[in-house]
């Protein structure tokens, strides 16, 4: 009996703690460009802020379920903010690292679209739907960023490093495994797809082709 009561409380418990991850991860990957950007403290916590929560806001949006989390349960905004904070605090060092940017941008990019992937399952979306809005969860909050940084947004054109696709595929994966596994095992599958994706197209093994047309 006990332990019919445990298992669904730990299970929530680690889908929060992940979550809680990709806010953090989010949050010092777009406070470093701010810092890199010479943002002062605010543009700093606000840039890092809006990388963290923007694309799960956009999500919960176009789900319906508002207001969005963040603003629902603000231990979110308080992990966005300590991210941001940690990264403008320590941003000189973090920032002479492409690596760590690079870091901290794939556990968010895996976390999210494999956590709104499962929200858009647990919202009863079919799997096209599952797959948007996984994906948007990923990277809606770096194209806010990027957008405010006045920076061209890299999922349009970082064909050599899978960004979107990964995100996509992760979602995929997400509800492939859903009614097979437990949520937690789901999601951190879903993760794990989107940085084994983003490492192999890093070193160059997998890229997206283009579309060149003749000089007029």
């Amino acid at each position: 009996m006990h332990e019919l009561q445990w298992a669904p409380i730990t299970l929530a418990a680690g889908l929060r703690a992940l979550d809680l991850v990709g806010i953090l991860a989010f949050a010092m990957s777009g406070a470093l460009l701010g810092v890199r950007k010479r943002f002062d403290l605010f543009g700093v916590l606000v840039l890092g802020c809006v990388t963290a929560v923007g694309g799960g806001a956009i999500r919960d949006t176009l789900t319906g379920q508002t207001p969005p989390v963040f603003l629902r349960d603000e231990t979110y905004l308080w992990a966005a903010l300590l991210g941001a904070a940690l990264a403008f605090g320590f941003g000189e060092r973090l920032a002479r690292f492409e690596r760590t940017l690079n870091v901290f941008d794939t556990v968010g990019l895996a976390l999210f679209a494999a956590s709104g992937a499962l929200g858009a399952i647990n919202f009863g979306l079919g799997p096209l739907g599952v797959i948007f809005a996984g994906m948007l969860s990923g990277v809606g909050g770096g194209i806010i960023r990027d957008l405010i940084a006045n920076e061209v947004p890299e999922v349009m054109y970082r064909r050599e490093q899978l960004y979107a696709t990964a995100a996509a595929a992760g979602a995929f994966t997400v509800w492939a495994l859903h009614p097979h596994v437990t949520p937690f095992q789901a999601q951190f599958g879903g993760a794990a797809v989107v940085a084994a994706l983003r490492w192999v197209s890093r070193h160059g093994w997998v890229r997206l082709p283009v579309r060149r047309l003749p000089d007029s």
